[in-house]
């Protein structure tokens, strides 16, 4: 059986989709004749936990770990909740204090490419003697963080193996990116640390053709396409809500706003009286000052119903119940090739999904190839409209449902023999 060693930051009881993608690929793995070795921190920073997911790590799975120092702690002396807020990705850029810049300044320019680069040195020092005892040839590092994927090349240098880099977000060109305060020398140095990492893998994973498109215009090296997906059974005859619920799953970040949707709800609550009394928004996660504040504005607050983080099997049965289950990412050339990882499960849950994003959204693109909802950009309002009342009509009738089409090339089994073919 051959052994690969995995190197990754996410991993339970972190909770959210960063860790589910390689936990998966690790549950099914042996399944192919492939046995995972797993490396991990030992003490992390996980902005989010979900203790149930430490459930689905196969009991005979070889697990190593060292300790990782992460400046979070002591930045959190100072602003906790900011703190959690960067390190979760949400970075709001209106009315920040001079702390917040501060922060975001030193973030962006003093740990290169992230925060938890003082991991890299003592973890290749720690794996090359595992590389030694396990007899491993093949080590895989997924980010972000990409400080992980330097952990890859360090280990390339010093030892005869191959390293494939896989990549759940773009690096340079992701949205937050520009957020960060960069001085040019830092973009410079995140761009050579970028083309190292592309250049020197033996082959890259992606988890969208966009980003493949984007990373073949930087390495000659071969790059796959490997998407997140879905990891459980459809149940019949799930119990739906009586109300006509628009639920979204997951965080939305600071941009995930899409305005043309609050106003046609805010309009149609207006406009119709049965609609309104119907009507229900539910949010699971973290929700950014920037939605609630346009939310108040086009007075759907009455309708909002805030669930916080919930675990991973809490949020699969809610995506089965809700109506209507809603997919936004931001509006901007760079996210164009962004796909969510609640999208395959959003697809799995057999329920219309409301996709709105930037024009020519990879994302909202699968959507209407799978037949499993409708996509719009964040200019259209009719459209969206007539689909929004449609839908609430067959909601009233009883018949809200999707067909849909080829989405079980999705399942995360599907998609770990698409994983071994390529080990």
């Amino acid at each position: 059986m051959k052994k690969v060693l995995i190197i990754t930051y996410y991993w339970p009881p972190a909770g959210g989709p960063g860790v589910q993608r390689w936990l998966k690929f690790v549950k099914y793995l042996g399944e192919y004749d492939i046995e995972p070795v797993v490396y991990v921190p030992e003490n992390a920073h996980y902005p989010i936990q979900d203790a149930t997911l430490s459930e689905e790590i196969p009991k005979n799975l070889k697990l190593y770990s060292r300790p990782i120092f992460e400046p979070y702690g002591l930045a959190g002396l100072f602003s906790k909740n900011k703190t959690k807020q960067i390190s979760s990705g949400i970075i709001e850029t209106k009315n920040q204090s001079v702390l917040e810049k501060a922060m975001l300044w030193i973030r962006g320019n003093f740990f290169i490419p992230d925060a938890r680069k003082y991991w890299v040195k003592p973890s290749v020092t720690f794996l090359s003697t595992i590389l030694k005892e396990e007899g491993i040839t093949t080590v895989i590092t997924t980010g972000p963080p990409h400080s992980v994927h330097l952990i890859g090349a360090r280990l390339k240098t010093d030892h005869e193996l191959c390293w494939i880099a896989d990549f759940r977000d773009p690096w340079t060109s992701i949205g937050y990116h520009k957020k960060l305060r960069l001085s040019k020398r830092s973009q410079k140095k995140h761009k050579r640390l970028e083309h190292e990492v592309l250049n020197r893998a033996d082959r890259l994973i992606v988890t969208s053709q966009t980003t493949k498109q984007e990373f073949q215009g930087l390495t000659k090296k071969p790059i796959t396409v490997i998407t997140n997906g879905y990891d459980f059974e459809y149940q019949k005859g799930t119990r739906l809500d009586s109300g006509f619920t628009i639920a979204h799953i997951g965080s939305l970040l600071n941009g995930r706003n899409p305005g043309n949707l609050w106003k046609v709800l805010s309009q149609l609550a207006t406009e119709n009286e049965v609609f309104r009394s119907d009507l229900q928004l539910e949010f699971i996660g973290v929700v950014s000052e920037d939605v609630m504040n346009t939310l108040s504005r086009y007075e759907l607050a009455p309708y909002v119903k805030m669930r916080g983080y919930v675990s991973h099997s809490e949020a699969i049965r809610r995506q089965q119940s809700a109506q209507v289950l809603l997919l936004v990412e931001i509006d901007s050339e760079e996210t164009k090739g962004i796909v969510p990882g609640k999208l395959f499960e959003y697809m799995a849950a057999k329920r219309p999904i409301l996709a709105v994003g930037p024009t020519d959204w990879e994302a909202g693109a699968m959507v209407m190839q799978t037949r499993t909802g409708q996509a719009f950009d964040y200019r259209d309002t009719t459209a969206l409209k007539e689909t929004v009342l449609s839908w609430y009509k067959a909601f009233k009738s009883g018949a809200l449902s999707v067909t849909s089409e080829n989405t079980e090339n999705y399942s995360r089994k599907s998609l770990t023999g698409k994983l071994a073919e390529l080990l």
